[in-house]
């Protein structure tokens, strides 16, 4: 028997998505109230439907070759988009519903282009702009003048003169990478202005905590630093910002295992009873920190967080940490690769990332899974022991004391756990 169904093609299907466009567009003016009454702007769902048609027809034309016909379509809909502007700017010069129109009008040509995805995605945006409008405008007026001035010099020193430096390295003692160092400059920054921007939004102890488990994940050693000098600036911080380095450091334990398990999945279950102690340690500590957070959520934010990008700060820490990349350069030379222990603790001071790589996936061959598994906990331990020194050398007295303490602590565990 003979299939009597009928199956759109593949033009019709992109027209008609390009009229369903139009129409998604059209429901949020409608439903806006922006297509009716004495103050109405150029149309609702019907006028954004044919527009959308309108559209899909032209740039499926425009596909076929007919180019003049597709051309005088959109002509005529972008004009009679721009008399209707003209007509209702008389009593008010808001454009929304006109340029929401040309946006109708853009993804149609997509659609019947082919683009279906792009125009889909072009739709979409545009609705949850409209109707995210009130959360929009509420957020730009919360925007402070300090915050943006903020974000328009982080994105000058990100986006002017990173690019502008040069690579290196420049000088003795594996040298002086100008790039490099302006990219630690950028973490440190950044990292506090996140900070700043989550404590606003979320609350003082729930910003730096979260800020501290999202710095985290790139590196635990930059947030403690970070983090202890701004609780010297801003005494009143101490505590959430303590506790925002702990969940830092905390994420640092999931992160080696996860790597680990990428570069040599036979050495996570050697090397997660070296990790496990110290682990435990730190979750707990930050589920206390979390508790906190959420029972002071509604306190309000002290003052003297009244430098969001603590430039000064960054570029400092920049510098201590380009030294200390030195002298751990020179540690190496020195020394040779006298151990594979001594090679561990020493690049674990600066890297833990190159020390869980270098271990898992060169050592573990090489020797055994439980060399490299004890190599990487050596390494993690002396990371640990340089994070509580900052903490203590930098930080404030509350900060010393929850970062210094929960660090030892964490230290310790790791310790016992090498020496079983």
């Amino acid at each position: 028997m003979r299939d009597n169904r009928r199956v759109l093609s593949p033009d019709m299907v992109r027209v008609l998505i390009a009229a369903l466009g139009g129409a998604a567009i059209g429901v949020e003016r409608q439903w806006s109230g922006h297509a009716e009454g004495p103050q109405a702007h150029f149309g609702g769902i019907r006028t954004f439907t044919l527009l959308g048609l309108v559209a899909g027809l032209a740039g499926w034309l425009w596909s076929g070759g007919a180019t003049w016909p597709a051309a005088l379509l959109l002509a005529g809909a972008v004009a009679l988009i721009v008399a209707g502007y003209v007509r209702a700017s008389a009593a008010d010069v808001d454009g929304t519903t006109e340029v929401a129109a040309l946006v109708a009008i853009t993804a149609g040509v997509l659609a019947g282009l082919g683009q279906v995805q792009v125009a889909s995605a072009i739709v979409a945006i545009a609705c949850l702009l409209l109707v995210e409008k009130r959360r929009l405008h509420g957020w730009v007026r919360r925007i402070a003048d300090m915050d943006l001035r903020a974000a328009a010099r982080f994105a000058v020193m990100a986006l002017v003169v990173l690019p502008l430096l040069p690579e290196g390295p420049f000088g003795p003692f594996g040298g002086v990478r100008p790039r490099e160092v302006w990219a630690l400059v950028l973490f440190f920054s950044g990292l506090s202005f996140l900070g700043h921007l989550l404590r606003k939004a979320v609350g003082t102890g729930q910003g730096y905590l979260i800020g501290g488990v999202a710095g985290g994940l790139l590196s635990s050693t930059n947030v403690t630093w970070t983090y202890a000098r701004l609780s010297t600036s801003t005494p009143g911080l101490a505590r959430p910002l303590a506790f925002g380095a702990i969940a830092a450091n905390a994420v640092l334990y999931p992160r080696v295992l996860a790597a680990t398990a990428v570069l040599n999945a036979a050495l996570v279950p050697v090397l997660v009873p070296y990790l496990a102690p110290a682990a435990v340690v730190a979750l707990l500590a930050s589920a206390v920190g979390a508790w906190q957070a959420r029972r002071h959520a509604g306190d309000p934010a002290p003052a003297g967080d009244d430098n969001p990008l603590q430039l000064w700060a960054a570029l400092q820490m920049a510098v201590l940490f380009q030294v200390v990349l030195m002298l751990v350069h020179v540690a190496r030379v020195s020394q040779g690769a006298t151990g594979v222990y001594t090679s561990a603790a020493v690049l674990g001071l600066t890297d833990v990332d190159a020390l869980t790589l270098s271990m898992a996936r060169d050592v573990a061959r090489a020797l055994s899974l439980e060399t490299a598994a004890r190599a990487i906990a050596i390494g993690v331990l002396a990371n640990t022991l340089l994070k509580a020194a900052l903490a203590v050398v930098f930080g404030r007295a509350s900060f010393r004391l929850l970062v210094g303490g929960v660090l030892m602590a964490m230290a310790v565990a790791t310790a016992a756990a090498i020496a079983w």
